[in-house]
């Protein structure tokens, strides 16, 4: 097993992504240990795990809380010896589809705020514990605003790339100690609960949308929880040993900012007329 008794720690473990990935560090040996707000929702994915005979532990743990942070991690330093492995997956509370020059002060800086505050707490604890042992990986989450202009996603966009930025520059102050800095940037997975619940809501608008995201893409498909997943586990083990201070982008080759070209042609139809 490519993660055989390694430690991992995920932040929202309860939600469908942050699940799906600590599932699949789970699968590749890892005793993953499940932290969040939603403690019925992490059971779930706790329950998942123990079924299919993975290690598993959970706690509530406040991932944008100092002190919940750091008294975890001590925590699992304790009771296992190390944490080679973190993860954080915690929503942002994004607002979006609502233009900037529209748009609330507080909505715009919420995802940000959000993002950079448990980005640093997490990481900056797991990295403190990983020196004594000289080894370890910590990895984040973006999405295709982190790459590319994006209309309409709001502070989400800037938060996306200020946490692109913060890893690579968390990575080369760490990487002396032999720990790797690394994030993941998704183009967003239909499979998620995020998906699924807009498609519920919005029945085939949503669906027409999410076919034209797909027809953004090189691959003419979106990445789903498992692609992310398999990427996170890659990253986490010794066959990713020279990576680290980058973004892998597993966003199906988005290419042109479908958001923004769908505004643009609306305006101009309408300019037209």
């Amino acid at each position: 097993m490519l993660l055989q008794d390694k430690n991992a720690i995920i932040y929202g473990a309860g939600g469908s992504l942050g699940g799906s990935i600590a599932g699949a560090l789970a699968t590749a040996g890892a005793h993953v240990f499940l932290t969040g707000h939603n403690m019925d929702s992490v059971r779930k994915t706790a329950n998942m795990i123990e079924s299919a005979g993975g290690k598993v532990s959970i706690h509530r743990v406040d991932a944008r809380n100092e002190k919940s942070v750091n008294y975890h991690i001590n925590e699992v330093i304790q009771t296992v010896g190390s944490v080679d492995i973190s993860f954080n997956a915690i929503s942002w509370h994004d607002t979006q589809d609502i233009p900037l020059t529209e748009m609330s002060l507080d909505d715009f800086l919420r995802p940000i705020n959000i993002a950079m505050e448990t980005q640093f707490i997490t990481a900056t604890a797991a990295g403190r514990v990983m020196k004594q042992n000289k080894s370890g990986v910590i990895l984040s989450l973006t999405a295709t605003p982190g790459g590319i202009g994006y209309a309409n996603v709001g502070g989400f966009g800037p938060a996306c790339n200020a946490v692109e930025a913060f890893s690579r520059n968390l990575a080369s102050e760490l990487g002396p100690y032999g720990i790797r800095v690394i994030n993941i940037r998704s183009a967003g997975s239909p499979d998620s609960r995020v998906f699924k619940e807009a498609i519920d809501a919005g029945g085939d608008e949503v669906k027409a949308f999410l076919k034209k995201m797909e027809s953004d893409t090189m691959l003419k498909q979106l990445p789903l929880m498992e692609d992310i997943a398999n990427t996170a586990v890659f990253l986490a083990s010794a066959m990713a040993g020279k990576i680290t201070g980058v973004t892998i982008d597993v966003t199906a080759g988005t290419t042109s900012a479908l958001n923004y070209k769908v505004t643009n042609i609306a305006f101009l139809k309408k300019d037209t007329k």
